[in-house]
């Protein structure tokens, strides 16, 4: 008899696990899609994108239209950082396909993203265009000092063969809240969350020449960056800490990337 309500015991909270199972299952999904339409690179840079996130026991889906190839890339990195997210299948694809997919356009849209994701250019209000792989900034920077910045990031920019800076130094004062990188992307005030920076550094290590090819892994938690993988040298590896210190929402970079061929220490 024993034996028998034992066995009953079991099959109930067999039956209980299997139904609460789909419950806890869909809640993270919905979780994670909540958070992804949330999170500060998908109101910002994607906003005009047509990405729709399907989440199935973690595992993402993302379908769409975007307007620019680096758009892919923030879509799925940022989702990719969520809490619960397992895999993402990024099948989004791009607007206008074969215009779109020309290298003035690819490099175009690499060096806008430069300009908005660094906190020291994001104040600049810079038109880009470029030609055969030549980039033209007109516009107005608050400083001399940031137009020579803004030459010396966009010039290491994948794809870019030159950079003609024509920017003058704006003569208006800029009040604080015009220094914000909310308003360079038209978003005053927005907190910037973990998997948007995590995403944003990871875009920029991509599109930067010097560290296109490191195998970097990124962590953040509450804004500090922290950076894991390979370097093939020192140099590489003090320029991938520079370059993410600069990034929007970054609040500090612990650099523990190894030196390809380095002795470990003891």
């Amino acid at each position: 008899m024993k034996a028998i309500h034992s066995a009953v015991l079991v099959a109930v909270a067999f039956a209980l696990l299997a139904i609460s199972a789909p419950v806890y299952a869909s809640k993270t999904d919905d979780d994670i899609e909540l958070l992804a339409r949330e999170s500060y690179t998908f109101k910002t840079f994607l906003k005009d994108d047509n990405i729709k996130i399907e989440s199935k026991d973690g595992a993402v889906t993302l379908t769409g239209i975007v307007s620019e190839e680096p758009h892919k890339v923030l879509a799925q990195e940022t989702v990719s950082s969520l809490p619960g997210v397992k895999s993402v299948d990024n099948r989004l694809e791009l607007k206008g396909e074969s215009a779109a997919r020309s290298a003035d356009a690819l490099v175009r849209a690499r060096v806008r993203l430069a300009l908005m994701s660094h906190r020291n250019l994001s104040t600049t209000d810079a038109d880009v265009y470029v030609k055969d792989g030549i980039v033209t900034l007109r516009g107005e920077a608050t400083s001399l000092a940031q137009i020579d910045l803004t030459t010396k990031y966009i010039r290491d920019v994948e794809g870019v063969k030159d950079v003609k800076n024509d920017m003058t130094v704006s003569k208006a004062p800029r009040t604080p809240a015009e220094k914000t990188m909310g308003e360079k992307v038209g978003d005053v005030g927005r907190a910037i969350d973990n998997a948007s920076i995590t995403a944003l550094v990871k875009a920029t290590l991509l599109y930067n020449r010097s560290t296109s090819a490191l195998n970097t892994k990124v962590d953040t938690i509450d804004g500090m960056v922290n950076l894991g993988g390979t370097a093939r040298n020192a140099s590489e590896k003090d320029l991938a800490t520079e370059l993410v210190k600069d990034v929007y929402g970054v609040k500090s970079v612990v650099n523990n990337m190894a030196i390809k061929g380095a002795e470990p220490k003891a």
